[in-house]
């Protein structure tokens, strides 16, 4: 276990859930976060479901101790990376090195979309202060000091494998021994932005999604934030209650394909999880469960399915895609998909994939459909692709 990296401590809201608790719960009872867009105001919220999380800024406001005119961005990210600082234990050892490496790709931009509906109609209107935490940085900033984090502090944005290279960076300070410590993972808020990008590119589904689905249309977006809180393993023997999980491997690899797919032979998710095992010291059939990217799009899940198919044919572990629960949360999708890795292990479970009823024909396996209890369920393999060709894989294990 020499120079491993433990996992302390773990926060999440979602559609699903405002806490980790909720989440599962919603996991363990199959019921999806996804509905008819209810808070963003847009065009689209008869046509387009997505997964918001069931809170207005008010109530956001309350939780996170943010302003209500707050980037949504901010108050999630502030709500889950608190709580997983408050499960971790960590506070209680005295002068840790800590650090927080937060993940986005809407920064506040919920709020510059606020100031240029009323600037577009009068150059002397809009409120400046919602645009001043425009860019990811600042969200993370805010997040920092309102936690009280200074000795480091990163924002990572690297489409939907952002949530992944912040724990992946945050895992390598620990182990170059620049902090004891990092709350890392993600956030993003849903915006007229990314809804209507995303829309234009012709792969958002106007039912509930589908990943893995022969028949599927495309993908659901969704709002969120996921934080996991990483130590060395000497911080780890200090705290009580000490953990069983450790992120034992990671990798990130790009395959360069295209802007907004990845290689249609799976080259990209291939390299990520190949690397990520080879890290962590693992052979495919040591994987019992692999929390999939799975987005419900036509080229994504063609392309981590022929990865996945390539790597570990023709012993598959179980496998499924929980964004069917929480719609695609872009930036935060790797942090609260760690999250819910973590889960599987400490609680030994696997989730099913809602809504699947024809597996896609080209592969030799298929995503579960039911929720299962796993005895015996150990090492976990989390995949995020993302636009850019940017692809990066976990592995968490109990040790």
């Amino acid at each position: 276990m020499n120079n491993s990296v433990f996992v302390v401590g773990m926060g999440v809201i979602t559609g699903i859930g405002n806490n980790v608790a909720e989440c599962l719960h919603a996991l363990e009872e199959g019921k999806t976060g996804i509905d008819k867009i209810k808070f963003l105001k847009t065009n689209h919220c008869d046509l387009l479901p997505a997964a918001e999380v069931k809170l207005n800024n008010n109530e956001l406001s309350a939780i996170s101790g943010f302003a209500p005119q707050t980037s949504r961005t901010a108050m999630l990210s502030m709500i889950a990376a608190r709580e997983a600082w408050d499960s971790s234990g960590v506070e209680s050892i005295p002068s840790l090195r800590t650090g927080f490496v937060s993940a986005s790709t809407a920064g506040g931009i919920d709020k510059t979309e606020e100031f240029f509906i009323d600037f577009l109609s009068d150059s002397n209107k809009g409120k400046l202060r919602n645009i001043i935490n425009h860019e990811c940085g600042s969200i993370t900033t805010m997040v920092a000091e309102k936690l009280g984090v200074s000795n480091h502090i990163s924002t990572i944005s690297t489409a939907c494998s952002s949530s992944a290279n912040a724990i992946m960076y945050g895992a390598r300070l620990i182990k170059h021994g620049m902090l004891d410590a990092v709350i890392a993972g993600g956030t993003d808020a849903l915006t007229r932005f990314t809804l209507n990008g995303f829309n234009t590119l012709m792969v958002l589904d106007e039912q509930y999604c589908r990943p893995f689905d022969e028949n599927r249309k495309g993908l659901n977006l969704g709002e969120g934030a996921g934080y996991v809180v990483l130590v060395s393993e000497s911080v780890a023997s200090k705290i009580k209650e000490r953990t069983n999980c450790i992120l034992s491997g990671y990798f990130n690899a790009n395959d360069a394909y295209h802007q907004t797919s990845t290689s249609v032979d799976g080259d990209g998710p291939y390299m990520a999880m190949s690397g990520a095992l080879a890290m962590a010291g693992l052979q495919p059939t040591d994987i019992d469960y692999i929390n999939l990217h799975g987005t419900g799009t036509q080229n994504n899940d063609s392309s981590e399915g022929a990865a996945i198919q390539r790597l570990f044919h023709p012993h598959y572990p179980k496998m499924s895609s929980t964004k069917s629960f929480t719609g695609h949360t872009l930036g935060a999708s790797a942090g609260v998909e760690a999250v819910f890795s973590l889960l599987a292990i400490q609680k030994a479970i696997v989730y099913p994939s809602l809504r699947l009823t024809k597996p896609m024909t080209a592969f030799s396996f298929a995503p579960e459909i039911e929720f299962s209890r796993q005895p015996g369920l150990k090492h976990v393999l989390s995949n995020s692709v993302g636009f850019g060709g940017n692809c990066s894989s976990l592995v968490f294990s109990k040790i």
